[in-house]
């Protein structure tokens, strides 16, 4: 049985009487419901709509998707309105507040704050998400991420972690925990996604993760930046669908390979290891369950009460909520899920709630005027500011052609590359419109690449786009146009495909880097790390980590001479070639 007065608990006597009298006063059903913590996605905030779901649920946790400031602030507090026990209420809060809310503050990603010196910028990052997601009403944040940035190719990881160093994720990820509890003290933080993504190139919302480390490899990394949470009192782990195969055959002499699950299905890792020799005490939940890392691996109707059984506590979203609760019920009836797992497992997450001190009302319900102290309120952006100024990466300049002199170099051609539109509804990229601002203003005289995705919005869909998109002036032409080529790198992918690459909007199209030798060229990625891999000719690269104004000006203000370059690039940016060097 879990002890609640131990770390990350503390429990004093008045919320352990609070933890055993809600417990003793609960159905099977409501004991059920608060392993699960269920998605409410936009639109709309209705009340006898949450009011009959919580009735029927009794669910433990809300993750909320969608909605601006006010919505978001009035479902989560009609939520924890009607439900008869707390909830806890989460958010994935990465780079700021931006996680939460459409208002909320962007400071910096993981990748942005391991590229500056110290920890001050993660903590502003925690700071931020802490101060933004309270105000709306937010408990529990799904952050930091302490995966361990050890596979260039690995797209899912790359911006999300703080780097490849063991000693920077850990320092980064207190100095994050710091800031979301002196934002509020009674949040919850979770590192994820354990036992650890980023040495493989798989996206586990696609397949399986696996963590192919050796045990001692794994001991001397991974282990050491849970091993650090823990004992500094982290209140919660999310499992990712990650097997750690050599682990588990120590664990398990004789596991054969089709035996070996992810960590969310794998009592070895999750009961042996986590809990037995890591000695953690708090909450395991898993990731999200609809990523086929789980759903590939085993029914779902095996899948479920096989998450509890295996010493998860809570389970990440629901399919059909009626259906995978149902799932769990059988496995407890057929023995699966012990009573004694389930009452484990309940307890840990009253226990949570006990120690957020969700039973008072006072602190359950954020006051409103938060939202308009603390939501994209200055202070905040003067964070992401001080973060772009001292974490924005020349990562080589090989010709030195920095700093440009915008007087001699004024005739500016951006060639701006996007993610390919997701969406019939495309009617141009925002970001590049900032980009092309942003030129304006340092001085540049702003000529732009074509765009096969613009071209369709401005022509409709045509042959002569692609005509277009083919077209090029002679080559004197052009070095009599044109000073300066900024090449400009907005792509990127989630749960989309395994690596995300840069994608040209159309085959064989102007945009490729025949201009680089024709005139001075500068490439700055906005996000991803590893674009190198792509433009390796480019002798001039920035990482600016951003696509939000402050990054892009910052970025350009540096290129311009206005300002250092403060970041420092790790080797992972290289990708593993000579020629990325050159």
């Amino acid at each position: 049985m879990v002890n609640l007065k131990e770390k990350p608990f503390c429990l004093n006597e008045e919320q352990i009487a609070w933890v055993k009298q809600t417990y003793s006063e609960m159905t099977l059903d409501e004991k059920i419901g608060q392993l699960f913590i269920l998605l409410k996605a936009a639109p709309g905030v209705n009340e006898e709509q949450i009011k009959n779901t919580l009735s029927q649920s009794h669910q433990g946790g809300l993750r909320w998707q969608g909605g601006d400031k006010e919505a978001v602030y009035l479902q989560n507090t009609l939520y924890q309105k009607h439900s008869k026990i707390p909830l806890l209420i989460a958010a994935n809060c990465d780079e700021g507040g931006n996680g939460c809310i459409p208002e909320g503050t962007f400071v910096a990603t993981a990748a942005e704050c391991g590229a500056g010196s110290g920890t001050e910028h993660a903590y502003h990052t925690g700071l931020t998400a802490g101060r933004e997601a309270t105000a709306v009403g937010c408990n529990w944040m799904f952050n930091p991420i302490t995966d361990i940035y050890m596979n260039w190719r690995n797209t899912i990881v790359n911006t999300r972690s703080y780097g490849d160093n063991v000693q920077v994720v850990t320092d980064n990820a207190r100095a994050y925990i710091k800031g979301i509890k002196e934002a509020n003290p009674n949040m919850a933080c979770c590192c994820k996604h354990f036992p650890g993504d980023g040495v493989e190139e798989l996206d586990q919302h696609l397949a399986l993760g696996v963590n192919s480390l050796s045990v001692e490899e794994w001991n001397q990394s991974f282990r050491k930046v849970y091993q650090t949470m823990i004992d500094e009192g982290l209140e919660s782990i999310m499992a990712g669908h990650i097997a750690l195969p050599e682990m588990s055959r120590k664990l398990c002499p004789g596991i054969k390979d089709e035996e070996i699950m992810p960590a969310t299905l794998a009592p070895e890792l999750i009961t042996d290891l986590l809990r037995n020799e890591m000695k953690f005490n708090g909450v395991i939940t898993t990731d999200a369950s609809h990523m086929v890392g789980m759903t590939a691996m085993i029914k779902r109707c095996d899948a479920i009460p096989k998450a509890i059984a295996s010493g998860c506590d809570m389970f990440l979203f629901a399919n059909n909520v009626e259906e995978d609760m149902q799932f769990l019920r059988e496995g407890i009836k057929n023995g699966i899920v012990t009573e004694e797992r389930l009452s484990d497992a309940v307890h840990r997450v009253l226990a949570l709630k006990a120690k957020l001190h969700l039973y008072d009302e006072s602190l359950r319900i954020p006051d409103p005027a938060l939202k308009d102290r603390w939501i994209g309120c200055p202070e905040h952006h003067d964070f992401t500011k001080k973060a772009a100024d001292e974490c924005i990466t020349l990562v080589k300049d090989t010709k030195q052609l920095i700093p440009v002199d915008v007087s001699s170099k004024k005739r500016a051609y951006l060639v701006y590359v996007q993610s390919t539109p997701t969406s019939k509804a495309y009617k141009g990229d925002p970001v590049k419109e900032t980009v092309i601002r942003e030129l304006e203003r340092a001085g540049f005289d702003v000529d732009v690449c074509p765009n096969y995705h613009d071209l369709e919005v401005e022509n409709g869909i045509s042959p002569m786009n692609f005509v277009k998109m083919l077209g090029h002036e002679s080559r004197q032409s052009f070095i009599d146009n044109h000073d300066i080529v900024f090449l400009v790198i907005n792509v990127k992918g989630y749960a989309q495909e395994n690596n995300v690459r840069i994608r040209w909007s159309c085959n064989h199209s102007c945009e490729l880097p025949w201009y680089n030798l024709e005139v001075p060229t500068i490439g700055i990625s906005l996000n991803y790390t590893n674009h190198l891999i792509d433009v390796p000719q480019l002798h001039t690269f920035v990482n600016a980590y951003g696509s939000n104004q402050e990054n892009i000006r910052a970025a350009i203000d540096k290129i311009c001479g206005k300002s250092k370059f403060n970041g420092t690039a790790n080797e992972s940016v290289f990708c593993g070639r000579w020629d990325t060097r050159l």
